[in-house]
């Protein structure tokens, strides 16, 4: 046996995110896979408090807060209802809640996995000659939910369940 850490390859980390159905008056959200995505990248952009004490040498620090951004690019597809909720949210200018979703974040092989809701911010459309192309930025818009995921499609779709819950 090795003592050596195991490296976690880029695709046993899976983000999915919530798309609302309305019918009837019920919403629900099934919480689809984020497929053909050439960037999803995390940013904590931690703010911190930094002093310098007048009887010591050096500074302090401490994090104070995060302001999390996902960053993302994806090549778009027709039919993929993750594409279909961001476009939507951009071509109709969506503002405020209505431009609010939750995004899971799933560790496959553990099923470690965090919840946030993030405001979808649209960037930038068509900047690719060869296809598609669309960004948007996930801000941070609630505190993160620690849980496990699970999925009974072969992590197409992901079911979110928070510690104690």
């Amino acid at each position: 046996m090795s003592d050596t850490p195991e490296l976690i390859p880029r695709h046993k980390v899976l983000a999915f995110y919530g798309v609302p159905e309305t019918v009837e008056g019920v919403t629900t959200v099934t919480f689809h896979r984020m497929r053909f995505f050439t960037n999803i990248a995390k940013n904590k952009n931690p703010q911190d408090y930094t002093r310098k004490y007048t009887d010591e040498k050096s500074q302090r620090s401490d994090v104070v807060s995060y302001a999390e951004t996902i960053s993302a690019t994806f090549d778009r597809h027709s039919g993929d209802p993750v594409h279909e909720d961001i476009i939507d949210i951009s071509d109709r200018e969506l503002v405020g809640s209505d431009a609010k979703r939750e995004i899971i974040w799933v560790q496959v092989d553990t099923g470690k996995a965090v919840k946030r809701t993030v405001s979808v911010v649209p960037n930038s459309e068509g900047s690719d000659a060869n296809t598609y192309t669309q960004s948007a930025d996930f801000r941070a818009g609630g505190e993160p939910a620690a849980g496990t995921a699970s999925s009974s499609d072969d992590w197409m779709t992901a079911t979110f369940t928070p510690e104690g819950g």
